[in-house]
């Protein structure tokens, strides 16, 4: 009789346990769901803004077509190199280059932080007779004032050139106007190949040399 009795009281106690053992594991199964989930949707949360900047932030322009696919001129390899260095790799602006060297601003331009540089192409130093071209070659001072008016000490990005207005390290300003793919500088030197990444830099390559006002 008392086994009995034991007995059924053990079926009892496991019949009361028993729904409570089930919830718990219920309980633990849905945080450890919920938990992933939450987990999986931070990840996709954190990748999506950075593949949509990788998107937005292509070169762009018609002259980018002229850049080298690989090696150290491409847009690749210029974003490893600070901007003198990353432009000497570049055929395009072998002028504009040898310009830098001239002027003695190699060093300036490479230790520099966060700056946009308005990079004029061979065939935009071309527009300048040759006589004018070669004065100012040969006169450190204007040419440092020249070179240092294509620089703002200021990483921009596209959408800031839509209607800007920046100082220059030369000490003026510059403006830029435009939108989407096309873009001016003080509304005479077009951006033929933009938003080019450099380790210091962002370049956007132009068609006509910018002057100073005197």
């Amino acid at each position: 009789m008392q086994t009995r009795v034991r007995r059924a009281a053990v079926a009892v106690v496991a019949a009361a346990l028993l729904p409570l053992a089930l919830t718990a594991c219920s309980d633990s199964d849905t945080k450890d769901t919920a938990s992933g989930s939450a987990s999986a949707s931070k990840d996709t949360d954190k990748s999506s803004p950075a593949q949509d900047a990788s998107t937005a932030s292509e070169p762009f322009g018609p002259a980018c077509s002229s850049v080298p696919k690989e090696g150290a001129g491409s847009f690749d390899g210029m974003a490893k190199d600070p901007v003198a260095t990353a432009a000497s790799n570049n055929p395009a602006l072998s002028t504009l280059v040898t310009a830098v060297k001239k002027a003695g601003l190699v060093d300036t331009l490479n230790n520099a932080q966060d700056i946009t540089v308005f990079a004029p192409t061979n065939d935009a130093f071309a527009k300048i007779p040759k006589a004018d071209l070669d004065k100012v070659l040969n006169d450190k001072a204007q040419l440092t004032k020249i070179l240092t008016y294509h620089v703002v000490g200021q990483k921009l990005a596209p959408k800031d050139l839509e209607n800007g207005s920046f100082d220059t390290l030369e000490k003026s300003k510059l403006t830029t106007s435009g939108s989407g793919e096309s873009y001016k500088v003080n509304d005479s030197a077009n951006v033929v190949c933009g938003n080019v990444k450099t380790a210091n830099a962002n370049v956007y390559i132009i068609d006509t040399v910018l002057m100073p006002k005197s």
